[in-house]
């Protein structure tokens, strides 16, 4: 009776060692390649099950960034004009065996990642959703948003689209609905009974793009294009074209397919934010206080806490100079120190031209308070800040300015002077002034 259980073991072994085999395979760490906004990249060895949200983390750690949850993984087709931001759950591996010879993974700021947890009504105006229309009222943010990622009543978003017919050039204007099962177009008018939708496109094993090309290679109605595309190696007639008249429309209907395909792990993405804000300070936490005293003091009034950060900048750069003659190392005269202390700065970005700067803000969400500051093209010794505001990009351009044989920036005719652009922008981060917003997130390039 001994030898029976010895007869299975000789049996199974083989079939347990198989398994084994595949289980190693599986599991064995894997060679990705990714690269920065600058076309440089990095080889990176991780294994098959690290997530999106896994990778940018230990590139964030081995490029010595900040972790402010802004950082993000980009799918990035340059042939097709394509590109999206993988979600935090998705696995990298997986990901990169569905993308052609020509993708690449590109490693950078998003601060629109989790954008839609922060503002749930900015993204979906009431006539979009089917939901708001029919309670007639002011829906409350938390309660949209827990709709939103409930799937047993998620609410339907409507309205027109432009949409490319597949294997031809011409578009045409449809009234679209996005269900939880599909996207559908109707074939009279606005009418939403199920003998007039038509399934345009699957959400299941697809995802959203935007597409960066859309004018010119597409010929679309519009710039603000973007696409369905499947989950595996894909050809030019078999993606799905979409087109919006705005940029928040498309924003809109771009943020409820990603709600739409996931919402489980988006739930999770919303208790990180949430366990990250409560760490993080608040921007109205922060006071200005007086230490010139024996003891320190709170400064309520604010034009008192402007000319105390002023004397500070002053003092800071009378110290920098009075060591400079005592023989500090520095060999920086304070007058050059103030002119080029700006280039050590993320948010500066040197000799690019407006279009380059219109192309990073938009690459990197086009939130409130977006910026960069960039050399000016028209006049060699002023400045521009480039700034996000309601989707739109405004430039302001910052002028020198010199009084008692010093030079000072400014950019609202010198009514507001500063030593050097960081203390400008440190400025222009507490305080609004003369600009639509605060400058909040600094346009960034990392270089891996």
């Amino acid at each position: 009776s001994g030898l029976y259980p010895l007869f299975l073991l000789k049996r199974y072994i083989p079939l347990y060692s198989i398994f084994l085999y595949i289980m190693s395979v599986c599991l064995r760490d894997c060679i990705i390649n990714i690269f920065s906004e600058d076309g440089m990249g990095k080889v990176v060895e991780i294994p098959a099950d690290m997530t999106a949200r896994d990778l940018c983390q230990l590139l964030v750690y081995k490029s010595h960034c900040v972790d402010d949850n802004s950082w993000a993984l980009v799918e990035h087709h340059p042939l097709l004009g394509l590109e999206r931001c993988l979600e935090d759950h998705e696995l990298v591996v997986q990901v990169q065996a569905s993308m052609t010879s020509e993708g690449r993974f590109l490693f950078r700021k998003n601060y629109a990642k989790y954008e839609f947890f922060r503002n749930p009504l900015n993204f979906f105006p009431e006539h979009m959703v089917a939901w708001c229309q029919e309670t007639n009222g002011a829906i409350p943010p938390s309660q949209l948003l827990q709709n939103f990622l409930n799937s047993s009543s998620c609410p339907e978003i409507q309205g027109f689209l432009y949409v490319k017919e597949m294997g031809r050039k011409s578009w045409k204007k449809l009234y679209v609905f996005l269900r939880r099962s599909g996207l559908y177009f109707s074939t009279k008018g606005t009418s939403k009974e199920p003998r007039h939708l038509q399934l345009l496109a699957d959400l299941e094993d697809s995802n959203v793009f935007t597409v960066t090309t859309g004018k010119k290679l597409h010929s679309a109605p519009t710039d603000y294009e973007f696409c369905i595309k499947p989950n595996k190696r894909t050809e030019l007639k078999e993606l799905r074209m979409l087109c919006t008249e705005d940029e928040q429309s498309r924003t809109s209907w771009m943020t409820a397919f990603r709600l739409f395909k996931v919402p489980i792990p988006w739930q999770q993405a919303l208790n990180t934010l949430q366990s990250s804000a409560s760490r993080s300070v608040s921007e109205n936490s922060l006071v200005a206080m007086d230490f010139s005293g024996r003891i320190g003091r709170v400064i309520d009034n604010p034009l008192e806490a402007q000319s105390a950060a002023m004397e500070e900048g002053y003092a800071w750069r009378k110290r920098s100079q009075r060591m400079n003659i005592l023989g500090s190392p520095s060999p920086l005269h304070p007058c050059l120190l103030s002119s080029v202390i700006h280039r050590t700065q993320l948010w500066f970005h040197g000799r690019i031209t407006r279009e380059e700067s219109h192309r990073m803000i938009h690459q990197q969400g086009q939130v409130d308070g977006l910026f960069l500051l960039r050399d000016s093209q028209s006049n060699p010794k002023a400045f521009v800040l480039t700034l996000c505001h309601h989707q739109k990009i405004k430039h302001f351009q910052i002028l020198p300015c010199e009084e008692d044989g010093q030079i000072f920036f400014s950019l609202d005719d010198g009514s507001t002077k500063f030593t050097d652009l960081i203390q400008l922008v440190e400025f222009y981060q507490l305080n609004r002034g003369v600009l639509p917003c605060k400058l909040k997130h600094p346009c960034t390039l990392v270089a891996l």
